[in-house]
C-alpha cells in the first residue's frame, strides 16, 4: 500500500475505528482502496475513550478527524473537519483517489447505488439486527425477521445473475457498502444461508470474504489508549 498521500503527511487523519463494526468496516474498505493513511484508534464501544465522545457526542464508530478539510475551506470554517456516517467517510475518500474506479460503475449510476445502499441501511439493517440479535428486542419474531431480509438478500442474488457485481463488471461502492451486512447476516446461521437458492449471492459474498482488501481491514489492533504509539491503518506491513 503506497504512501502517497493525496494530501500533506503532516494532515493524516485519525479515524476511530471498531474492527467487526460493518460501518466501520465499509470505511476502512473505502480508505484503504483510496489508499489514504490513517491514525487508527480502536476503541471498545462499551468503554469508549474521552477523545471519541469529544469528536463525536454519539459515540458511535466509525469518526474520521480530518486536520485539513480539504478543497473549498474557507476562513470562517473550522480547523478540522469531523465526519461521523461511514458512507461520508468512503464518499470522501474515493472522490479524492479511486483507483478502482468505485465510483463509476459499468452500469447504472452512483445515485442508483446511493438508493440500494439506502435499502441496506434502512429496512435491511433492521431486519437484520431483530434476527442476529433478539434478545436486544423482546416480542420480535427472529425467524419473521430473517424471512424480510431474505428478499433483499434473494433481489441481490438476481441482480448479481445478470452481472459478476451489483452494478456491473466490476466492484463499486454498493458492492462494497452492502457486503459487510450481508456478511452479518449470513453469519449468524451460516449453514441456512449456505442452503439458501442464492448462488450468485453466495459467491460474490465469498470472493469478498477471500479477498487480499478485505482480509487487509480486518487487521487486529490493540485497544486504543491516550499516549500510545501510534497505529497506521493501512497496516504498515501492508505498505
Amino acid at each position: 500500500m503506497s504512501d502517497d498521500l493525496p494530501f500533506p503527511h503532516d494532515a493524516v487523519p485519525i479515524l476511530y475505528s471498531f474492527r467487526r463494526c460493518p460501518y466501520a468496516m465499509r470505511a476502512r474498505l473505502a480508505l484503504a482502496s483510496a489508499g489514504i493513511r490513517c491514525a487508527l484508534r480502536e476503541v471498545v464501544l462499551r468503554d469508549k475513550p474521552a477523545a471519541l465522545l469529544a469528536a463525536s457526542p454519539q459515540g458511535t464508530v466509525p469518526v474520521l478527524v480530518l486536520a485539513n478539510p480539504g478543497d473549498g475551506q474557507t476562513p470562517q470554517q473550522p480547523a478540522d473537519t469531523i465526519l461521523v456516517h461511514s458512507l461520508d467517510i468512503m464518499l470522501w475518500a474515493l472522490r479524492r483517489h479511486d483507483p478502482g474506479q468505485w465510483l463509476q460503475p459499468t452500469h447504472g449510476s452512483l445515485q442508483e447505488m446511493l438508493t440500494l445502499i439506502g435499502r441496506c441501511d434502512g429496512e435491511f439493517k433492521q431486519h437484520l439486527d431483530r434476527y442476529k440479535y433478539p434478545e436486544r428486542y423482546p416480542g420480535e419474531d427472529a425467524g419473521a425477521h430473517r424471512a424480510a431480509g431474505s428478499a433483499f438478500l434473494a433481489e441481490l442474488n438476481e441482480r448479481l445473475h445478470a452481472t459478476p457485481y451489483l452494478f456491473g463488471a466490476h466492484a463499486a461502492l454498493a458492492d462494497r457498502a452492502i457486503a459487510p451486512f450481508v456478511r452479518q447476516f449470513a453469519h449468524t446461521d451460516k449453514d441456512w444461508f449456505d442452503t439458501q437458492p442464492w448462488p450468485s449471492l453466495q459467491a460474490w459474498l465469498q470472493a469478498f470474504l477471500d479477498s487480499e482488501l478485505f482480509n487487509l481491514v480486518l487487521h487486529r489492533y490493540a485497544k486504543w489508549e491516550p499516549g500510545a504509539a501510534t497505529a497506521w491503518f493501512p497496516p504498515e506491513q501492508a505498505a
